[in-house]
């Protein structure tokens, strides 16, 4: 199990070394990288599915009946799967707000009387991380 979490921590090390990369020099990425992100997206999901698979199996097999629950690897990434769906949605809904955002100040600009409209999509947009925040604490009820 922990092999496959420091599988997983070099993976978005890699990813993130390659992001840094592309933006450092700002050119067209070599055919390489293309390839080599690809390939570490894919060993990321596999190690993800394979610690969803054995973590599940962890925090299952506790005993309820324990008065102290001390935290193990499987609670721990119970945990985390469960702050996912939040970081995820802000994360859309991020990249859901700087268009509409910006579409909303042009509109405003020529015509300001469009305000309560812009507001709806700017909602619209926010609902985004709303619903990933209903879906960790309907999870962590359940946990």
């Amino acid at each position: 199990m922990s092999i496959l979490v420091a599988l997983m921590g070099l993976c978005v090390a890699g990813l993130i070394a390659a992001g840094v990369y592309l933006e450092l020099w700002r050119k067209a990425p070599p055919p390489w990288l293309k390839l080599g992100v690809l390939a570490n997206l894919a060993l990321f999901a596999l190690a993800l599915a394979g610690v969803m698979f054995l973590g599940v199996e962890q925090a299952m097999a506790q005993d309820v009946a324990a008065p102290a629950r001390e935290i193990t690897l499987g609670h721990g990434l119970a945990l985390i799967g469960i702050g996912l769906p939040t970081g995820l949605a802000a994360i859309a809904a991020a990249m859901a707000l700087g268009p509409v955002g910006s579409a909303a100040l042009a509109v405003i600009a020529e015509k300001p009387d469009m305000f309560g409209r812009t507001l709806v999509y700017l909602g619209l947009a926010e609902g985004i991380a709303i619903y990933g925040l209903v879906m960790s604490i309907l999870m962590l009820g359940k946990l």
